[in-house]
């Protein structure tokens, strides 16, 4: 009954607002499943289903999001648009089976709703089920990896009516994805270090070769040790250390402090080549991870600086700059050197 009432509610809600919103004039446009999609033919409120989109989105134009899945770290002030604190926390279809606020969602009166998915994982039919009574167009936008950076930020262009913005992010992405082909194709498989990544505050959750949530290892030529198929999305499969030290990692990753600061100086973990070798490595955080979780933009910034870290001779970029020229690009931010290098960290 419950449900029922909650139904009639938003069917209510739709019939007085979709029609105030809806579009004298519309557009085909064709989403990144292949299907066509009648959009207004201005987009310029746009609620994306799952964070990896709604971050695509911001990097796009901040000012285009009307609500987001979570809210933003306050890690991230300064650098992330100050909009986004003023913006209604709509939820979403991500993570332990959360869902949206579809009340809220219809109230925030967005142009398009990007339905998001992992390729070879959809879920987008589920999402466009749910939100069928709102009456909104939905269109299905996925990522199989960092591939398909640049096809989203095209995608995302012709659809939100900035095609220029669109290519320059897409190029941008491009030109990240053929640095690290280079630079595995100058790294013979065997020659590329062994890398552990090292998640929960003990250490001992991580993720296998095949996640995305792991995908940088690889693409940045290293080798990830947890060689399996993931049991599912989220990841974050278990280990116990005897399995750690039979991997015997060169380089060890992690976003955790409570692992950088204490589990990893003390216990087996000092007998690791990684810890002798001084190569356990604190993955940058500000504004977002740039290694996973979320798995966003900041992804393209964090494969130079993983790529740097593996091979620093074959790689030896200068990360303050590029740090610097990201965030110009991505964020519109102006960093000092000394603001890029505190963002680096050790």
């Amino acid at each position: 009954m419950a449900r029922a009432t909650r139904l009639i509610v938003i069917l209510a809600l739709a019939a007085l607002l979709w029609p105030a919103a809806g579009p004298a004039q519309a557009r085909l446009i064709t989403d990144m499943a292949g299907r066509q999609v009648d959009v207004p033919a201005v987009v310029s409120k746009v609620y994306a289903t799952a964070p990896p989109a709604a971050y695509m989105v911001l990097a796009l134009s901040p000012k285009l999001l009307v609500g987001l899945n979570a809210p933003p770290p306050e890690s991230a002030r300064g650098y992330l648009s100050p909009r986004l604190w003023e913006l209604p926390v709509l939820g979403g279809w991500f993570g332990q089976g959360r869902g949206a606020n579809l009340e809220s969602l219809l109230a925030a009166r967005p142009d398009v709703v990007l339905a998001f998915g992992w390729r070879n994982q959809p879920a987008q039919w589920k999402i466009e089920q749910t939100l069928a009574p709102l009456g909104l167009p939905v269109l299905r936008v996925e990522l199989g990896g960092l591939a398909d950076f640049p096809r989203f930020f095209l995608f995302l262009g012709e659809l939100c009516n900035q095609p220029e913005r669109g290519r320059a992010l897409a190029a941008h992405a491009q030109g990240v994805l053929d640095d690290m082909a280079r630079l595995r194709a100058a790294v013979p498989p065997p020659k590329r270090p062994r890398v552990y990544y090292a998640e929960g505050p003990r250490g001992l959750h991580t993720e296998c070769d095949q996640s995305f949530h792991a995908e940088l290892i690889e693409l940045c030529g290293g080798q990830n040790v947890r060689k399996c198929r993931a049991g599912g999305i989220y990841g974050m499969e278990s280990v116990s250390m005897e399995q750690v030290l039979a991997y015997d990692p060169q380089v060890i990753l992690s976003h955790e402090p409570l692992f950088l600061g204490q589990e990893l100086k003390q216990g087996l973990w000092r007998g690791l080549p990684a810890v002798r070798e001084g190569r356990a490595y604190a993955i940058p955080t500000r504004p977002l991870n740039w290694f996973d979780r979320p798995p966003s933009f900041m992804r393209l910034l964090g494969a130079h600086w993983l790529a740097h870290k593996l091979h620093p001779q074959l790689y030896p970029v200068d990360m303050a700059a590029k740090t610097m020229e990201f965030f110009r690009l991505f964020l519109g931010v102006e960093l000092s050197r000394q603001a890029a290098e505190e963002l680096l960290g050790p």
